[in-house]
């Protein structure tokens, strides 16, 4: 994923739910995340979530968080019709280059050459070849303490376009998980911004909860790529707030 804008903002997918997925996409999302490292999406719901996403907006780019950065794992979802990747706890730059070399084709990395879906099953191969290696939106996951001393070597990696902090893992890394108004966290964050916005990478973070007050704080601080929330949490927020207000007025 490749965009001219200079900022994009999607969401999580957890429900590894189809419908739920094409619902959101229609919601002027630029991107949707399907989660495989903690929900139970698995290949073959993964791809009718792509195609659910695509069918409810043709402009909204299918992504994945990975479940980690494993190479054979990554160019199944790359070839099923991923068109961007998260990966989890990239904490050196060596983690990074192992990313960047299961996305990218010869010669910029090693990615298997294959027909799938992303390929029109073939029909579309010389087309995808063309566009892939400049297409496929590559983001690390940081979220750890020991990535804060290997920022600037992580970032050095070519083929990055974003960075995503993961605040509940990032935090409790730290000894003090959840507590996102610790100093210590704040400093943490900041310091992985500016870092990101040093090497030219999309500085990006999650907002869990469905809290626009919180997005528009973390935009105006200089986040240009931003999950909005995750469809479960979004769900269960909104319903038990009309579940109560509903029974306190019985």
């Amino acid at each position: 994923m490749k965009s001219e804008k200079d900022f994009l903002i999607g969401s999580w997918i957890n429900t590894a739910s189809p419908i739920v997925a094409e619902i959101m996409s229609n919601c002027d999302m630029d991107f949707l995340v399907v989660d495989l490292e903690h929900s139970v999406a698995d290949y073959n719901l993964s791809q009718q979530i792509f195609q659910a996403i695509k069918a409810g907006n043709p402009n909204c780019v299918p992504m994945v968080r990975l479940p980690g950065n494993d190479y054979s794992v990554t160019k199944k979802y790359l070839d099923l019709g991923a068109m961007g990747v998260i990966a989890p706890l990239i904490c050196t730059a060596r983690q990074a280059k192992t990313l960047v070399d299961s996305v990218k084709y010869p010669p910029l990395g090693n990615r298997g050459v294959g027909y799938g879906r992303s390929h029109g099953y073939g029909f579309d191969f010389d087309k995808y070849m063309e566009i892939a290696n400049d297409d496929t939106f590559i983001c690390v996951q940081i979220e750890h303490i020991d990535a804060l001393e290997n920022l600037d070597e992580i970032f050095s990696i070519e083929g990055i376009d974003a960075m995503i902090i993961g605040p509940y893992d990032l935090s409790a890394s730290m000894g003090i998980t959840a507590q996102f108004e610790s100093p210590k966290f704040i400093n943490a964050i900041e310091l992985i911004k500016e870092k990101a916005k040093e090497h030219n990478i999309l500085p990006g973070i999650h907002v869990v909860q469905p809290n626009t007050d919180e997005a528009m704080k973390r935009i105006k601080e200089g986040y240009k790529f931003l999950a909005y929330s995750l469809d479960i949490t979004v769900l269960g927020t909104y319903y038990r707030k009309g579940i109560k207000t509903i029974r306190e007025n019985i």
